[in-house]
C-alpha cells in the first residue's frame, strides 16, 4: 500500500524541472572560481561554478581570462538548462519525485550527461523502475582520475574525498525519498 502511495506522488520526468534550491545547491557544491582551475587532479579545466565549456561549446582553457560572479551564474544556468533537456530526453516514460530530479541533475552536473547515459549509471535502474537500486548506483561513481575516492589514502590535499562525500550526500537524500 505504501509503495502505491509513493508511486502516485511521482511525476513524469518531462513535467519536472530542476528546482531553484537544487540549482543553488549545485552551485554551492561546485564552488566559485573567477579564473580557470582544475578542481581535482586529472580533471578538465572549469570556471565559475564548475562550467567546463561556454555557451558556444568552446571548452574552458587554463589561459581564459577571469569572469565575474554574474557571468559564472549565467554560464551555470545555461549549462543546467542544456543538461536538463538532455536528462529529460534520456528518461522516456520514467516518473520521479521532484526531489529526485535535483539529486540526479547534481550527478549530471558533476559527471556529465555522457556518463549519465552509460550503463551502470542510475539512469539504467530508473529506466527499469528500480528506484532504490538507482540510489545505490550513485555510490558506484566514486572514482576520479583512476583513484577510488572512498579510500582514505586518496583524501590528501590534492585528493578526492569531496567526490565521495558528495556521493554519500546524494545517496542519503535519494534513499530518504524512497521511505
Amino acid at each position: 500500500m505504501e509503495q502505491a502511495k509513493q508511486s502516485a506522488l511521482r511525476v513524469a520526468v518531462a513535467a519536472l524541472t530542476l528546482s531553484a534550491a537544487g540549482f543553488g545547491a549545485w552551485q554551492a557544491n561546485e564552488g566559485f572560481s573567477a579564473t580557470p582551475i582544475i578542481p581535482v587532479a586529472g580533471d578538465v579545466p572549469t570556471i565559475g561554478h564548475g562550467s567546463t565549456r561556454y555557451e558556444d561549446g568552446t571548452p574552458v582553457r587554463m589561459s581564459d581570462p577571469p569572469i565575474s560572479r554574474q557571468r559564472a551564474a549565467a554560464l551555470a544556468r545555461n549549462l543546467a538548462q542544456e543538461d536538463e533537456r538532455r536528462f529529460v530526453a534520456s528518461l522516456p516514460g520514467v516518473t520521479l519525485y521532484p526531489g529526485e530530479i535535483d539529486i540526479y541533475m547534481d550527478f549530471v552536473g558533476q559527471y556529465g550527461i555522457g556518463n549519465w547515459r552509460k550503463p551502470g549509471s542510475p539512469r539504467t535502474s530508473l529506466l527499469r523502475g528500480d528506484y532504490v537500486r538507482a540510489c545505490g548506483d550513485l555510490l558506484q561513481w566514486r572514482f576520479q582520475a583512476g583513484r577510488d575516492c572512498r579510500e582514505p589514502r586518496n583524501w590528501g590535499p590534492t585528493g578526492c574525498r569531496g567526490v565521495w562525500l558528495r556521493q554519500l550526500r546524494r545517496h542519503d537524500a535519494c534513499m530518504e525519498l524512497q521511505q
